[in-house]
């Protein structure tokens, strides 16, 4: 081989080691640009999610959906980070969301078994019973769904009864109301009527007491004597009489006088 060759060789062998690089570096690049960004947000919610770091868990989820908003392990775990929370009712929309668009039936079985889940902290156990009957129609060997199913039948049978008695009680309730409604206003009439019959009694002796003070005072005036009119009082018949007796007294001195008239009344001198 001589010289030239030899510098042929390495060129060509460079050459190759050079597109090899070329080739590696973009197929690392090509790598890099398929990854997804709501599969690293995904990645970092489950991070946070198996520290029980439930509100940033949340938080990752969200950014994802933002991404992809039809992203469907992001809608699922989102309602598990939110369950987690006790926030059972926001949970909800997010495992309905699932479990009516994801094809998948193991994924829609355990979307129905978290509805039951909710359902079950709420109290709605009727609902319950229905989810968990619609996780076993779509996985019929989940041991734990159907031990739920037996438990959610067990509360909802149990809320029933005590439905039915503060029913019973309610209108065993309602009925002694009306029992004693009606004996109140039984007892009420019967006190008005006694009242009324007590003030009857009371306006026949009132009248009866008023009549007889009437008679009495007609027969009071019957008794004591009408004062008459022009009756002189006593002081007035002694006045009258000593006036008659003045005037007839002065009468007589007249008729006296007369008698003596005539006769010289011989007069003593004081000298």
């Amino acid at each position: 081989m001589n010289v030239k060759q030899i510098r042929m060789n390495r060129i060509l062998i460079t050459l190759f080691l050079m597109f090899s690089l070329i080739g590696f570096a973009q197929e690392k690049n090509t790598d890099i640009k398929i990854e997804q960004p709501e599969k690293q947000l995904i990645r970092k919610g489950n991070d946070f999610y198996k520290q029980n770091n439930f509100v940033d868990a949340e938080v990752q989820y969200k950014k994802a959906l933002e991404e992809n908003l039809n992203y469907e392990k992001a809608n699922y775990n989102l309602g598990n980070a939110i369950y987690q929370q006790n926030r059972f009712k926001e949970a909800l929309p997010m495992y309905e969301l699932v479990s009516k668009t994801t094809e998948n039936t193991l994924t829609k079985a355990e979307s129905f078994h978290n509805i039951g889940n909710s359902m079950m902290k709420e109290k709605q156990y009727d609902k319950a019973v229905e989810a968990y009957k619609n996780s076993l129609r779509n996985n019929s060997k989940d041991d734990e769904t159907r031990y739920n199913l037996a438990l959610a039948q067990k509360m909802l049978k149990q809320q029933q009864d005590q439905n039915k008695d503060n029913k019973d009680k309610n209108k065993d309730k309602k009925e002694d109301n009306k029992d004693q409604d009606k004996k109140d206003k039984d007892n009420q009439e019967d006190q008005n009527k006694d009242q009324d019959k007590d003030k009857e009694g009371d306006n026949k002796d009132e009248n009866k007491d008023k009549k007889k003070d009437q008679e009495g005072d007609k027969d009071k005036q019957k008794q004591e004597p009408k004062p008459q009119q022009n009756k002189l009082t006593p002081q007035q018949v002694k006045q009258l009489l000593e006036a008659m007796n003045k005037e007839e007294n002065e009468t007589q001195k007249k008729v006296n006088a007369k008698k003596a008239q005539g006769k010289k009344v011989k007069q003593k001198k004081d000298w």
